[in-house]
């Protein structure tokens, strides 16, 4: 009779340790971060605790929460920026847009929901990161329906890091993870296991990311990013947003961009339909995203785009987008009111 290769461990090994009180599992829950210098998450806010954690150990959300355990939730994600927050409104917007296709109520009205995200961005005294939040039906039980969740939840978290404009080419792959279908692509749900995939398998392939050609081989977007190509008539063109994530940062840039049709440098800026010839085809090509927000591609496939090298075009569309993050107008940059 063969043997298990698997050892099997006794009774007394495998015996799971029971806390008997909150007050070890707070000791327990602080070993973690009791090593770290500098915790990446200066703070959090929490609609189900009703104000600001600024513990680590305590930023958690609660199990029966069905954007944990459905994926009933939306999220979204602003920058901070020299101690300012770029294109919060627009982000805020487009939470809101979100959860109304997934039918979560938000808690909040907007103006609050603003004034919470800002508060919290003081308090986390953050000068630099990325303020990401979400919307979710809410804790209540572990049924399918939210029927049973007494109210929606809402949560941010401030993300200390570092982040600069890309000037680096890199490599991308036509990924072969189906991508989402439009009611969903057009939504920031937090069902991200299609994007996730799509990005490990560009990372398997020795690539930074992946594109994504929908059912009739026009470009979609990236895993998390939208893309944009520069023509060899100095044409800019996005892909169309119906039937993928309207990123804010693209469509700031498509507002930007006109400034390079002015002097002479592009000939037009719009969106349209590209097939993946066409887009290989392309004198240039880039990713745009909030932290991005605009990164060279220099080669598609093992095919180089362009001549294999970051494009002048690339880079001037990223200095518009930069200046605009580091000194653009009120309107899209609010200054946080550290205390």
């Amino acid at each position: 009779m063969a043997t298990n290769s698997v050892e099997i461990e006794s009774a007394e090994d495998s015996k799971v340790h029971v806390f008997s009180s909150s007050t070890e599992l707070l000791e327990k829950l602080h070993q973690k971060w009791n090593s770290v210098e500098k915790p990446p998450y200066p703070a959090m806010y929490s609609s189900v605790y009703g104000g600001i954690i600024l513990d680590p150990a305590m930023m958690v959300i609660p199990i029966d929460d069905h954007m944990v355990h459905r994926g009933h939730g939306v999220f979204d994600t602003a920058i901070i920026l020299d101690g300012y927050l770029y294109e919060l409104d627009a982000h805020i917007d487009r939470i809101l847009v979100s959860a109304s296709r997934a039918k979560i109520s938000s808690p909040f009205p907007k103006s609050t929901l603003r004034t919470i995200l800002i508060q919290l961005t003081s308090a986390s005294n953050c000068k630099k990161g990325t303020l990401r939040y979400w919307l979710s039906a809410g804790p209540g039980d572990f049924l399918l329906s939210p029927s049973g969740c007494p109210t929606s939840a809402f949560y941010a978290v401030v993300i200390d890091e570092e982040f600069s404009q890309c000037k680096q080419g890199v490599k991308v792959i036509t990924s072969t993870i189906p991508m989402k279908v439009p009611l969903f692509a057009t939504s920031k749900n937090v069902n991200y296991l299609p994007n996730v995939l799509s990005k490990l398998e560009a990372e398997e392939k020795g690539a930074f990311a992946s594109i994504w050609v929908d059912d009739e081989g026009y470009v979609a977007e990236g895993p998390n990013v939208n893309v944009a190509f520069v023509t060899h008539d100095n044409e800019l063109i996005l892909p169309f947003f119906e039937k993928i994530l309207s990123g804010c940062t693209a469509k700031r840039l498509l507002e930007l961009a006109p400034k390079l049709v002015e002097n002479g440098r592009l000939k037009s800026v719009k969106t349209g339909n590209i097939t993946v010839e066409e887009a290989k085809r392309a004198a240039e090509m880039m990713y745009v995203g909030s932290t991005l927000p605009v990164l060279p591609i220099i080669e598609w496939d093992e095919t180089p785009i362009g001549n294999g090298k970051v494009g002048e075009l690339t880079m001037a569309l990223s200095d518009l987008v930069w200046e605009d993050m580091v000194a653009g107008p009120e309107t899209h940059r609010l200054k946080v009111p550290y205390v």
